[in-house]
């Protein structure tokens, strides 16, 4: 007898897919994530899960899609938190740095060197309104430019540091275990933000 097959709606479908190629990268890294290892995971054939997503790279595309949705909604729920529309650094940066940790920051790496380049822009912006009032308030704002800057530099550290912080932190002669450690780097970033755009706690 033939196994009974289970009937899923496309979205459900796409949403398992997707859920075990998640897994795939958490655990073992973008290389483990293939179309047969995603199916074997979802109980599909090779073809189900192509059918809705297409190739590998196609796969891993819609993957780091995935990972931009959640980073999306992690900015989106620590602004919503900040007090006052006051903004807090250290909850913006936990926030985007445990997505990356999960895999996305190797996974965005790999796709670019492959050649694939997001067109998507914008989805920091309401950091960049909430930290730029929070230097109105302080007395300290220059141009909204700087703030953008600021907020991109802040983001490139956080997407990059999962790939290569360990290596950069060796580099400036930090112990191997110390290296591997990020906590003390993304808390040196916080201060260096708040340093740098002037905002009431940086001295904190």
């Amino acid at each position: 007898m033939s196994p009974t097959r289970i009937r899923r709606s496309p979205e459900e479908s796409k949403r398992l897919i997707l859920h075990a190629a998640e897994d795939l990268l958490i655990a073992r890294g973008p290389s483990a994530v293939g179309v047969r290892a995603v199916a074997d995971r979802v109980g599909m054939t090779d073809a189900g899960v192509a059918h809705h997503f297409g190739g590998r790279e196609d796969l891993l595309v819609a993957l780091l899609h995935h990972g931009g949705r959640k980073i999306r909604d992690a900015v989106e729920g620590a602004v919503s938190a900040w007090a006052d529309d006051r903004a807090d650094v250290d909850s913006l940066i936990n926030a985007i740095a445990h997505v990356y940790d999960q895999g996305y920051a190797a996974l965005a790496v790999s796709l670019h060197a492959a050649g694939w380049r997001d067109p998507g822009a914008g989805f920091l912006e309401p950091v960049v309104a909430v930290v730029h009032d929070t230097r109105m308030r302080a007395g300290n704002a220059g141009p909204v430019a700087d703030t953008r800057l600021a907020v991109a530099a802040l983001h490139q550290a956080l997407a990059l540091d999962p790939v290569y912080g360990a290596a950069f932190r060796r580099s400036a002669g930090i112990g191997e275990v110390a290296a591997r450690r990020s906590g003390p780097q993304l808390a040196w970033w916080a201060y260096a933000f708040k340093a740098a755009l002037g905002l009431e706690d940086a001295s904190t």
